[in-house]
């Protein structure tokens, strides 16, 4: 019963968390106790499930500010499969969520993380919990590094955020990565780099997010082409050669653009689509030939 009260004193209080840093380890052993007690057998895991699922909340939070990236995995994952959930605190779901969108991020698992971000927005809202903006932000950030094109600001649950000032340079990226603007999206953040960096989470998915943006618009760009100077593409991305030289071999790589460069001339040489065009024209033709002498036997 302590341990759960100091739980929910420190989910009530991040602050308190972090300024009790000293107790941790006292702490993390009372909640490694309580685990081992409420795990028991299978059916004290049913009846007990809701405690223990808030318990490993409590148990992210610590190992978060420990940065134990193994245990939090561990933690995770047990937590996820604990099948009374549905009665617990969304502020407990919230942060378990959470956790596992940061996780996904880690490994580059941008659809998982999405859908994290989004449980985790709802269940912090649901709370009027203040840290749902923080989540929302991290939303939008997974949400374009999939590189879709669903604006997630039409949804019911984050439409009433879209003009909230912590969220607006947000919603500014969005439209700009929408539409393919790079160079208005690259101006978003340098305007707001102070803003953006503040989160050192953001921060460190700011690189891989322009590589993201320049490599949807690097694609879009070369597609009326069957070969385009890298010189050109450098121009018009405002980046080194280089750079472009490296987008371009991982999205050969990807599958995503079918040729080769020519480092000597750089150039980017596609595959012709005259192949795919001349089975069509024969195609037509043959089909046309037989029309024409099914037409002369119904005439006979």
């Amino acid at each position: 019963v302590k341990v759960l009260k100091g739980l929910h004193k420190m989910l009530d209080n991040e602050d308190d968390a972090t300024g009790e840093k000293e107790n941790i380890p006292t702490k993390r052993k009372r909640l490694n106790d309580s685990t081992s007690f409420m795990v028991g057998t299978e059916i004290d895991q049913h009846r007990r499930g809701t405690q223990l699922l808030e318990v490993y909340a409590l148990q992210i939070q610590l190992y978060t500010l420990q940065k134990d990236n193994k245990k939090l995995q561990t933690i995770y994952h047990k937590a996820m499969l604990i099948k009374t959930a549905a009665v617990s605190h969304p502020r407990v779901h919230a942060v378990i969520r959470e956790c596992g969108g940061k996780m996904h991020m880690q490994e580059h698992l941008w659809e998982k993380a999405r859908t994290d971000f989004f449980e985790a927005f709802k269940n912090y809202d649901e709370a009027g919990d203040p840290r749902r903006i923080n989540c929302l932000k991290y939303l939008v950030l997974a949400n374009m590094l999939t590189r879709s094109k669903i604006n997630p600001f039409e949804g019911q649950e984050a439409k009433p955020y879209e003009n909230h000032p912590e969220i607006k340079v947000m919603t500014e990226l969005v439209d700009a990565f929408l539409h393919d603007e790079v160079k208005k999206f690259e101006k978003i953040l340098e305007m707001n780099r102070k803003t953006i960096m503040e989160d050192i989470f953001i921060s460190k998915y700011i690189t891989e997010l322009l590589r993201t943006v320049r490599s949807q618009v690097l694609e879009k760009m070369i597609k009326p082409y069957t070969r385009i100077a890298l010189p050109f593409i450098s121009k018009e991305l405002m980046i080194p050669v280089e750079e472009v030289e490296d987008l371009l071999v991982s999205l050969i790589l990807d599958g995503k653009i079918k040729g080769h460069i020519d480092q000597i001339r750089q150039i980017l040489i596609l595959e012709s689509r005259r192949g795919d065009g001349s089975r069509k024209f024969l195609a037509l033709q043959k089909l046309t030939e037989e029309l024409g002498r099914l037409s002369t036997k119904l005439r006979r």
